[in-house]
C-alpha cells in the first residue's frame, strides 16, 4: 500500500503557512462527569500534531466522540474535556471550535479543536456537500484515526477525496506498514491466532487467513467448533454445529496448500462457567457431556508455544481460553509468552482487537509485540482481506 505521508510533507517542508486538517480518533472512554478514563487514544494521536506545528502549519484536529444523532450537540457529545486534556497533552493551549463548517480563524503555530464531526448532518452518509466544506477549510488532510478506516464517512473518505492534498499522519502510515509486513509481505512460516467464541464472528477472517497462512492457530468458542467438526466430544461447551461445513472448508483450504490447524491434545474442562467451577485437565478425547472447554491443557501450550517458535511473522486476534478467569488463562498466557520470546528472537508480530490487547496488557508483553493495533474493527476487516474506505482514497489521490 502506497500513501502520501505527513511525514514525507514536512521533510520538504511544505507544511509552512498551510491550513492543516487532522483527523484524529479521539473517542476515549469517559464517566458520567465527562472525565476521560483511558487516554491512549489521545496520547497516540499527539505526534502528528506536534509534526504539523513543528513544520509551521495552522492546525485544526477533527474528530468524533460517541455515537450522537446528527444535527445537534449535546453536553456528552461534546469534544470540551478532551480538547482540553489534549491542550495539556500537547503542552499549548486546543480552544474548541463548535462553528467551523464556513471557516476556522486559526494562524501558524496554532491548534483549534473541532466539535465532533458525527454531529454534522451527512456525516455518517459521507455527504458529499459536507465533504467539500471539510476540505475548503484546510490545504492538507491528514488522516491518523485508523481506528476509522474502516468507515466510509464525510471526515475519513469525502475530505480525502476533494482537499488539495490528502496524507496518512503518522500512526495511520505505521498501521499501514505493519498490516502489510504481517500479512501481504510476510516473512515466513506465517502463524495466525485467532480466537473469540462463534465462528460467525470470525468466518471470514478465518477464510481469508487460510488462503495466506502456513499455519492457522484457533481457541475459545470457535475451537469447538472445530472440535465438533473433527468429531471430538465437546459436552455442553459454546459452539455452532450449523457452521461444521465451513469449518472443514477452512480445513480443506489449509490442507491443499499444505498449511494446517493444529488440534489440541488436552483441554481444561469445566461443570460450569465460573472461576470456582469444579474443573479439569483432560483428553481431549474424554470432554464427559457435563463439561465444557474453557482453555487449552499444558501439553497443548507447548505444542503451540512449540509452532510459534518457528514463526517468521504472528498476527494474533483473540485469546485461546477464557483468560479473565485465573484457572482458565494458562493456555493465553502461554501463547503470550510464546509470542514475547519468538519476537525477541526476531519474528515480526502484531496484536489486534480488544481482548487481544487486554490480554498482552494482563500478561506484561506489551513492550515485546511488534505492533499493537489500535483500531478493532479497521484492523478485523483488513484480516478478512477488505479494502479499507480511508486508505483506498489515500492510495489513490497518492497515484495522481
Amino acid at each position: 500500500m502506497r500513501v502520501l505521508t505527513l511525514a514525507e510533507l514536512a521533510q520538504k517542508g511544505a507544511l509552512q503557512g498551510k491550513r492543516v486538517l487532522i483527523r484524529s480518533d479521539l473517542n476515549a472512554p469517559h464517566d458520567a462527569e465527562g472525565r476521560i478514563t483511558n487516554e491512549t487514544r489521545l496520547v497516540a494521536s499527539i505526534p502528528a500534531i506536534r509534526m504539523a506545528l513543528e513544520g509551521g502549519a495552522a492546525v485544526m484536529v477533527m474528530s468524533h466522540l460517541g455515537r450522537p444523532k446528527e444535527g445537534e450537540i449535546r453536553p456528552e457529545d461534546s469534544l470540551l474535556h478532551v480538547a482540553e486534556r489534549m491542550g495539556e497533552l500537547l503542552g499549548q493551549a486546543m480552544p474548541l471550535k463548535a462553528d467551523y463548517l464556513n471557516g476556522v480563524d486559526v494562524k501558524p503555530g496554532e491548534v483549534v479543536m473541532l466539535e465532533n464531526c458525527r454531529c454534522n448532518v451527512g456525516e455518517k452518509k459521507c455527504n458529499d456537500e459536507l465533504s467539500k466544506q471539510y476540505a475548503a477549510l484546510c490545504d492538507v488532510f491528514v488522516n491518523d484515526a485508523f481506528g476509522t478506516a474502516h468507515r466510509a464517512q464525510a471526515s475519513t473518505v469525502g475530505v480525502a477525496k476533494y482537499a488539495p492534498v490528502a496524507c496518512a499522519g503518522p500512526l495511520l502510515a505505521a498501521e499501514i506498514d505493519a498490516l502489510t509486513a504481517s500479512l501481504e509481505s510476510p516473512k515466513r512460516p506465517l502463524v495466525a491466532i485467532v480466537g473469540g467464541s462463534k465462528v460467525s464472528t470470525k468466518l471470514t477472517i478465518l477464510s481469508n487467513l487460510a488462503e495466506k497462512v502456513d499455519r492457522l492457530v484457533v481457541g475459545g468458542g470457535i475451537l469447538n467448533t472445530f472440535l465438533l467438526a473433527a468429531g471430538k466430544p465437546i459436552g455442553k461447551s459454546l459452539a455452532e454445529p450449523e457452521l461444521l461445513d465451513e469449518c472443514r472448508r477452512v480445513l480443506d483450504v489449509l490442507k491443499a496448500k499444505g498449511a494446517s490447524l493444529p488440534m489440541p491434545v488436552d483441554v481444561v474442562a469445566a461443570k460450569a462457567f465460573a472461576a470456582d467451577a469444579e474443573h479439569r485437565e483432560t483428553s481431549v478425547d474424554d470432554v464427559q457431556p457435563d463439561e465444557m472447554i474453557l482453555d487449552v491443557g499444558t501439553k497443548t501450550q507447548a505444542m503451540l508455544a512449540e509452532e510459534i517458535a518457528k514463526a517468521g511473522t504472528i498476527v494474533w486476534n483473540g485469546p485461546v481460553g477464557v483468560f479473565e478467569m485465573a484457572p482458565y488463562a494458562g493456555g493465553t498466557k502461554a501463547l503470550a509468552e510464546a509470542i514475547a520470546s519468538a519476537t525477541d528472537r526476531g519474528a515480526f508480530s502484531i496484536a489486534g482487537g480488544g481482548d487481544t490487547v487486554s490480554a498482552v496488557s494482563t500478561f506484561g508483553i506489551k513492550d515485546r509485540v511488534s505492533y499493537i493495533s489500535t483500531g478493532g474493527g479497521a484492523f478485523l476487516e483488513f484480516l478478512e482481506g477488505k479494502k479499507l474506505p480511508a486508505v483506498a482514497i489515500l492510495e489513490e489521490r497518492a497515484q495522481g
